[in-house]
């Protein structure tokens, strides 16, 4: 059943999506690693396409910029189209100072200064959590590849601009990096029961100088996107 973000027919979407902040990435995995692809939505050019890699059938779709965006697309997708696990893919700006341009990001949490977790009206602070077996298998992926990553906790924040004392806060409590979608994608998979993993690339350092310029991002996102469909093909059917 399309939804005023989706023009999916029930059936087009596969059990696991990859899921990036733009939309032309989406386009970006399916043109160069997936076959036999068909685009399921087009709906404000939020694309979304379904294909096969390795003989697994795999979608991907983009996300937007943001918790409200992500926030949608993802609870739509384990909702309304039977998905059981998504997978965020995008980029991070460093925060730990062992992190360094390039590095990837597996985030076993989310931290985040969003409200949204209010509305689940829970007596205390929820720590949102990736799916543990996709973690590992991230972890797995990246180590046959002899990629440079790391392990542990994300900041998701609403604020793109920010104040640096505050990122100072965050990496002082172990950080990695900061981003702006995967405590929503955790939260909404927690809260339906499903499974999510986010796995960034870092493009930015915050508290030190370093930047990816678009066409370095482009060319050095790949690592991390094979890496994903490698935990996504072990998920799919």
């Amino acid at each position: 059943m399309p939804t005023p973000h989706n023009s999916a027919k029930k059936g087009d979407i596969a059990k696991v999506v990859l899921m990036p902040g733009d939309p032309l990435r989406a386009k970006y995995v399916a043109d160069n690693y997936l076959s036999d692809v068909t685009c399921f939505n087009q709906v404000r050019n939020m694309f979304g396409f379904t294909g096969t890699y390795e003989g697994k059938r795999i979608s991907v779709m983009g996300s937007g910029m943001g918790i409200p965006s992500i926030a949608i697309y993802s609870y739509e997708l384990y909702h309304f189209y039977d998905v059981d696990a998504i997978i965020r893919i995008g980029s991070a700006g460093g925060l730990a100072p062992e992190v360094e341009l390039r590095d990837i990001l597996i985030g076993q949490g989310a931290c985040t200064d969003s409200n949204f977790a209010a509305q689940y009206k829970l007596p205390g602070t929820i720590a949102p959590l990736a799916d543990f077996t996709m973690l590992r298998q991230a972890v797995e992926a990246a180590e046959a590849r002899g990629a440079r990553y790391h392990v542990g906790n994300l900041l998701s924040s609403d604020v793109f601009y920010s104040d640096r004392a505050g990122s100072e806060a965050w990496a002082a409590m172990g950080v990695l990096g900061v981003e702006m979608e995967a405590a929503a994608l955790y939260l909404n998979a927690a809260a339906a029961g499903k499974r999510a993993l986010g796995i960034m690339t870092v493009s930015d350092l915050v508290l030190s100088p370093g930047s990816l310029s678009a066409e370095e991002r482009q060319s050095s996102f790949t690592e991390m996107m094979e890496i994903a469909l490698d935990v996504a093909a072990q998920n799919a059917e």
